[in-house]
């Protein structure tokens, strides 16, 4: 089984055990100076328990000026990084997989108010006790994604010092929150400087026994800036033609190889593809032809393996794919690279089975299978492949949670989360030490099969409780079934089956169909009893609202109302909003959604919100930000804005996407049978699925 894919393979001198490669993402794991602490080691030492065959780290910077990008980033920068490193590797040669560090400067894809006061931030830190704590916990306290949205925040960005990039061509197309910072060119002193800052990084990556390093040449970073011809309008050898373009990155390379010696391997991830096309400027960037030349030159320099990738911060949803995206959508990037160099290939883009990376390495597409997210969803991917049990792997549903709370948590000090897997990057809390093992008589009932409620009922079993999960419905998921039904959301059904799948092997007893009384509870004796009984859309006290052509978001989503030809007012723009108006545009009905806020999509990251609303402008929703609801008609609505403006629009159906609210009311039931309760997941307290996994994690742990 999986014969190819868990084959060897080489990259120059290296032997992999197999051909997964865990491919680099910055989740903000590292000590704010960028040494290896103890939440970083655990985080890749899982991933080396569970038999990846190499490990490449997240963006690890090699200069302390300009080139910080996140605040929990490794460092290569200086020798103070090499004593934890070396730990890092020794824990996860210790497992038989191997680590390369992909070296990065981030270039104009960087945060000015990073460039100016990190270093600053840094030296305090080192002298000041306590300096950290302080600062994240007043960065708690703020709401990240608004600050950097926020006039002020953008005004200041203009008083900074500026970013670096290969010319002076500021972020400005598509949407990031890093957008017409102030930007400036590298001059060419510098630019040698920063080739030899790659290179003593790669020589202290050497002295740390790490296999190899990575240089990043994709997703809109430096080297890229270099490479692209929309990024680089030099004038001098370092733009201009593709060799010229390619000086910088040529540099390095031979640097390192002359440096470390022939046989220390270097890896390139590259962009072969920008895709500027997708926000409306075909003529931009680089294509794929200019691509593929690049890596055979990077091959003829000296490159020992290609990792191919694509796209920009400008063109986003092609690097980190949104939900939409079809498996394997991508490949034929990393094949048109392969059938031109001879060192082995990687490839990326939403691989998420065994099976799907077996046909890819079988037919010629890659040599090498790359992992990002796939690996936060599930560490033990390869080994559950090994031990024929795919069927277990909780697969990643690319919601983009992950990305999102790396942003999210920026100032508070906590690293990323993914939505499937709430251990994710907190390896150091939840592990086999921590774990308080139960005694084995002891019951546990969990009441509600949704993400939370099949969460707590693992993490219950896995500690030895006799655990039984309880349904009302005949099927797993709770609001994950709802959230399954949007156009082009299919992926939700594998975190509904991976998440029954795994409760089940943990060896929960599941039941369906069951109405849970307080006369079923006390039949069981329970030590405790979670309840996770959802939520419940929320319904206002709007004149008319009790009227035949009013039904809530979850009545289109499970189908029980259907309909097609209508006009249709869709109220709220929150993410359930939008998807439902996907939809019913879909189904054949003229839509409007209308919005209290000031801007549609309130609460909705950014990726999601250019996934979805392009797709709604194409099917000619009318979508209306600063309407409030305040009257339903049999055949209209009447809407006000904040000046007090009423508009009255004609309408066949209004559908309710307003939130939820908690459905609970088996707690009292529970507390009468025994003392231990808890209320988790939208029936303590409404969210997205990663609020509700974690809830689950932290009540079947704590108890």
């Amino acid at each position: 089984m999986y014969e190819k894919l868990l084959s060897e393979a080489k990259i120059g001198s290296v032997t992999l055990k197999n051909r997964v490669v865990m491919t680099a993402m910055g989740v903000d794991c590292a000590e704010p100076d960028g040494t290896a602490g103890k939440r970083v080691q655990d985080y890749y030492v899982e991933r080396a328990k569970g038999g990846v065959g190499l490990i490449v780290t997240e963006v690890t910077r090699v200069n302390d000026s300009h080139g910080v990008a996140l605040g929990g980033q490794l460092s290569m920068s200086n020798d103070k990084v090499i004593p934890a490193f070396t730990e890092m590797v020794d824990k996860i040669h210790s497992y038989g997989t191997k680590i390369f560090v992909q070296l990065h400067h981030p270039g104009r894809q960087n945060l000015a108010a990073m460039a100016t006061s990190w270093g600053m931030l840094e030296k305090v830190g080192a002298v000041v006790p306590q300096f950290w704590d302080i600062m994240f916990q007043a960065g708690s306290m703020m709401d990240t994604g608004a600050m950097l949205n926020s006039p002020m925040v953008k005004y200041a960005s203009k008083m900074m010092l500026p970013v670096v990039g290969a010319s002076n061509i500021p972020l400005k197309l598509g949407e990031t929150p890093f957008h017409d910072q102030p930007t400036r060119a590298l001059t060419k002193w510098e630019i040698k400087r920063l080739e030899q800052q790659f290179i003593d990084a790669a020589v202290r990556v050497q002295k740390t026994g790490a296999d190899g390093v990575e240089l990043h040449g994709a997703h809109g970073y430096l080297i890229q800036q270099f490479l692209s011809p929309y990024t680089n309008t030099r004038k001098d050898e370092y733009g201009g033609s593709l060799e010229n373009r390619m000086r910088f990155v040529v540099n390095i390379l031979k640097g390192i190889k002359k440096a470390c010696g022939q046989d220390f391997p270097v890896m390139v991830r590259v962009a072969v593809e920008e895709f500027y096309d997708t926000i409306g400027y075909p003529e931009l960037g680089l294509k794929l032809p200019e691509g593929v030349e690049i890596c055979k030159r990077l091959e003829a320099a000296g490159a020992d393996a290609i990792n191919v990738s694509c796209g920009t911060y400008e063109t986003a949803n092609t690097i980190i794919e949104p939900i939409s995206y079809e498996p394997g959508w991508r490949t034929y990037l990393a094949k048109a690279v392969k059938e031109v160099v001879n060192v082995p290939v990687c490839g990326v883009g939403v691989i998420r089975t065994p099976e799907q990376a077996e046909e890819l390495l079988e037919n010629g597409t890659q040599d090498l299978i790359g992992l990002g997210r796939p690996m936060l969803a599930d560490p033990y991917w390869v080994r559950k492949a090994e031990e024929g049990r795919s069927q277990e792997i909780q697969r990643c549903i690319s919601c983009v949670t992950c990305f999102e709370t790396d942003m999210l948590n920026a100032l508070n000090g906590q690293p990323c989360e993914c939505a499937v897997n709430p251990i994710c990057c907190r390896e150091n809390i939840y592990n086999e030490s921590t774990m308080l093992k139960a005694n084995g008589n002891q019951t546990v009932v969990v009441i509600g099969a949704g993400p939370a409620g099949m969460t707590a009922a693992r993490v219950a079993a896995d500690r030895g409780f006799k655990t039984v999960l309880l349904e009302k419905e005949q099927v797993a998921g709770g609001q994950l079934n709802l959230a399954k039904a949007p156009p082009h959301k299919d992926k939700m059904q594998w975190a509904i089956d991976d998440l029954e799948t795994r409760a089940k092997a943990a060896g929960v007893d599941i039941q369906y169909g069951v109405d849970v009384t307080a006369e079923t509870l006390k039949a069981y004796k329970p030590y405790a009893v979670i309840v996770a009984t959802g939520g419940a859309p929320i319904v206002p006290k709007i004149p008319g609202v009790d009227g035949a052509n009013v039904c809530t978001a979850a009545d289109i989503l499970d189908g029980k109302v259907k309909l097609e030809g209508k006009k249709v007012a869709v109220i709220g723009s929150g993410l359930t909003g939008l998807e439902t108006a996907e939809l019913l545009a879909e189904q054949g009905n003229q839509v409007t959604v209308a919005e209290m806020q000031k801007e549609i999509g309130p609460g909705v990251y950014v990726q999601v919100y250019f996934d979805v609303v392009p797709k709604l402008d194409k099917l000619g929703v009318n979508m209306l930000a600063g309407h409030k609801l305040i009257q339903i008609d049999d055949s209209s609505i009447v809407l006000e804005t904040k000046d007090e403006i009423r508009k009255t629009i004609d309408v066949d159906a209004v559908v309710l996407s307003l939130g939820v609210r908690p459905v609970n009311d088996l707690e009292a039931a529970a507390k009468s049978v025994c003392d231990v309760v808890k209320c988790i997941g939208d029936a303590g307290k409404p969210g997205k699925i990663v609020h509700a996994t974690r809830a689950g994690l932290e009540a079947a742990w704590n108890l």
